[in-house]
């Protein structure tokens, strides 16, 4: 009965540890806790950051990162993290890939349809106002994707689009700069919104738009991996600059803190550079590469949050 005695006095205490642990979670972490899955909001068509392979398995450079911190929210809660294909059988903390359009991402998260939004989403202040970011992890811009003509861009600039029109995808930031361009050209241009990305290009492919509009390394993605993609060109300056980041839900400091934990292990062990590396500069699945070196203001970002020279 001692030895018996001995060996449950441990075990309750860790049981009692446990539940101590659980009972000083709150906001997202105690929701995934209590769950059992973190939800993983992807963009289908935002490549290199978040699209479907020939598997339809969401992939991309975004992803990659919401792994590491869902490997970091993971190991806090003390559970082991299953891919979203493991055996039902599994337990722990498992991953569940959920799709969101431009225009229903913010709302989902905020409605805890999803726990982390990562595709290719600009923090600026009017949507903190609602959500809350990670660290920057990529600086993009809104630029043109037009035809090609005798292997240059048909207009290299806006100004050339007067009286034409660009297609966009609606709920993105490249849709308000855009709309704030549009009446500057005499005549106007027309500015056609779309529910994705996908379907802007398909519009631009098929004649039916005469640019489109997005931001810069999403259009290189467009190139790159459509098979129609080197018909076009990116023209013209910068028509904004936006700052990605992944999107969590406001006012949780505890989920916050992990986020940027989270960011600064995976600069810190280098794996925030080689994720970058993997995307941005080595071959993507299809073989092809973007080949965009990592710009100086982003590589100064990521020694900040602990990348070693």
């Amino acid at each position: 009965m001692r030895r018996l005695w001995a060996l449950a006095v441990p075990a309750v205490l860790l049981c009692g540890t446990a539940r101590a642990e659980d009972d000083l979670l709150s906001g997202t972490l105690k929701t995934i806790n209590d769950r059992g899955t973190i939800l993983i909001g992807y963009r289908a068509s935002a490549p290199p950051f978040s699209f479907l392979n020939p598997g339809n398995q969401p992939i991309g450079f975004s992803l990659d990162l919401c792994h590491g911190i869902a490997e970091d929210v993971a190991r806090t809660l003390h559970r082991d993290l299953q891919e979203a294909d493991a055996p039902a059988w599994q337990t722990g903390v498992r991953i569940v890939y959920v799709p969101v359009t431009a225009e229903e991402r913010l709302p989902k998260l905020i409605a805890g349809a999803i726990d982390l939004e990562c595709g290719s989403t600009t923090a600026n202040a009017e949507r903190a106002k609602s959500i809350a970011f990670s660290p920057v992890f990529f600086l993009a811009g809104t630029k043109l994707l037009v035809p090609l003509e005798n292997g240059r861009p048909a207009v290299t600039s806006y100004r050339g689009l007067a009286g034409h029109t660009v297609v966009v995808g609606s709920g993105t930031t490249n849709e308000a700069a855009i709309r704030r361009l549009a009446a500057t050209v005499s005549p106007p241009m027309t500015v056609e919104t779309v529910p994705g990305l996908d379907e802007a290009f398909d519009r631009l492919a098929a004649g039916k738009a005469d640019a489109f509009a997005s931001d810069d390394i999403l259009l290189s993605g467009f190139i790159a991996t459509r098979p129609d993609g080197k018909r076009f060109g990116i023209a013209g300056d910068y028509l904004s600059f936006e700052p990605y980041a992944i999107g969590l839900r406001r006012d949780d400091a505890a989920f916050a803190a992990l986020v940027r934990d989270s960011f600064g292990r995976m600069a810190s062990d280098g794996s925030l550079s080689r994720l970058y590396a993997k995307w941005l500069v080595d071959r993507l699945p299809n073989g092809e590469t973007l080949n965009v070196p990592m710009s100086p203001p982003l590589a100064e970002m990521y020694r900040a949050l602990g990348q070693p020279d």
